[in-house]
């Protein structure tokens, strides 16, 4: 074999080799975890803190790559035709086109970036070593490439602000969504993923105990009376009113009355209750989740008033309620159980209207708006846009909603049907 054809085979192979390797170097780096590469730097480890910083200049990471691979692609085809115009003559264009097109696919693009793909993490913390140097040497011409990238783009009006990436909390949404299985461990650790990211979007009115719910006590109310209601009510802490069940004046601890009873040695005469309750602190409805969670920890406190705009009482929220919010229903001995949720045979539901959207969304993985209720019968009542009578069926978002019991204006109980294979049109739409 001619020496000069020789050497011309072997530039041929180190050029698909550095293709190969920008090729690889592009993928693995863009398709690693984040996420990971940050945990490992903080563990001490060196490369992963050099994948870190490859990426905080992304465009000038992925500008001296495509340099890279571009130039070594085109110096690897005309060396080809070069070499092959002697061998073969005028047949050379179209021979060395075909060759090189399929060399460069299969063994500098598909192959190393699939290998990539499968091994992200590896591979990035493989190349980082040898890109830093290289981004460094090419530095200055990729800072050109780059500029009169931008100075293009200006002319035809796109400029940098509109090629903002989604914000981080969107991909973890996206990470989270893809965090599936059939287990109910996992169908329940992505349902608590949600619940911490909505915890900033998410306002106490929607989980907070409605006022018609809370046990409170009438401070006017016989010693006697005050102290079996606290023992028999399977709270801790229980609003106190005077005068107008909406005027709060205190809220009573059950240690505190029972510290009280001991130090008086059982005697309830005389025992003020109001001297031993506890200031009460109100909130506005509007409170996010998040706010009042830190507020909560501040204060060192577990219960709050919720107030509307007005001053009006709404409800209460305490901690445990976010908790819930977090991590599902927690329970205890001394909890009321209320089945708000009953399913029947046939595959739907009988559920109270008092039962919230989030809930609903959780525990199922259903759908349903909570954007402008918060409640299953207000849902219905913004979606029906009037009070509907029993027996009424209404059909949106895929669900079919019956209306089976009405106390006043109040939707008491309905039956929900969830989407199947043979579900509606999402339009709302109502039988008689």
């Amino acid at each position: 074999m001619d020496v000069s054809i020789a050497i011309s085979l072997a530039l041929i192979l180190a050029c698909l080799l550095l293709s190969a390797f920008f090729s690889g170097s592009e993928t693995a780096l863009t398709a690693a975890s984040r996420a990971r590469m940050h945990q490992l730097e903080n563990e001490g480890m060196g490369r992963a803190s050099l994948v870190n910083l490859l990426r905080r200049d992304n465009e000038k990471l992925l500008g001296t790559l495509l340099l890279g691979n571009n130039l070594v692609n085109i110096l690897a085809s005309s060396v080809a035709t070069s070499t092959l115009l002697v061998l073969v003559g005028e047949a050379a264009v179209p021979v060395a086109t075909l060759v090189m097109t399929l060399t460069i696919l299969v063994f500098s693009e598909v192959l190393p970036k699939t290998y990539a793909i499968r091994h992200s993490e590896s591979a990035a913390l493989a190349v980082a070593p040898f890109l830093r140097p290289l981004i460094l040497l090419l530095s200055p011409l990729v800072s050109l490439i780059n500029l009169i990238v931008r100075l293009i783009l200006r002319l035809f009006g796109a400029h940098g602000s509109g090629m903002a990436v989604g914000s981080h909390i969107e991909e973890l949404r996206g990470a989270i969504e893809l965090h599936r299985g059939p287990e109910q461990e996992t169908q329940h650790e992505r349902a608590m993923l949600r619940s911490i990211l909505d915890l900033g979007d998410v306002e106490v009115s929607e989980i907070m105990i409605h006022r018609r719910n809370v046990a409170t006590i009438d401070a006017d109310e016989p010693v006697a009376d005050i102290v079996r209601a606290v023992l028999e009510s399977p709270f801790t802490r229980i609003p106190v009113w005077r005068g107008d069940p909406d005027n709060i004046v205190g809220i009573l601890h059950a240690k505190d009355l029972l510290r009280a009873l001991q130090q008086r040695e059982g005697r309830v005469e005389g025992l003020d209750v109001l001297e031993i309750a506890g200031k009460p602190w109100f909130i506005p409805d509007s409170t996010t989740l998040l706010d009042q969670l830190q507020a909560f920890r501040d204060r060192r406190e577990h219960f709050a008033m919720v107030v509307d705009e007005y001053g009006s009482l709404q409800g209460v929220v305490t901690l445990e309620d976010i908790l819930e919010e977090i991590v599902g229903d927690i329970t205890d001995e001394h909890d009321v159980q209320v089945a708000g949720v009953r399913p029947q045979p046939v595959g739907d539901f009988i559920i109270d209207g008092t039962v919230t959207l989030r809930d609903l969304n959780r525990q199922f993985e259903w759908r349903l708006p909570d954007d402008h209720a918060s409640t299953l019968a207000g849902l219905v009542l913004h979606e029906a846009r009037r009070i509907p009578e029993v027996g009424q069926t209404f059909t949106f978002y895929g669900f079919r909603f019956e209306i089976l019991r009405r106390q006043r204006n109040q939707i008491m109980s309905i039956r929900v049907t969830p989407p199947g294979e043979d579900a509606e049109t999402e339009e709302p739409a109502e039988q008689g």
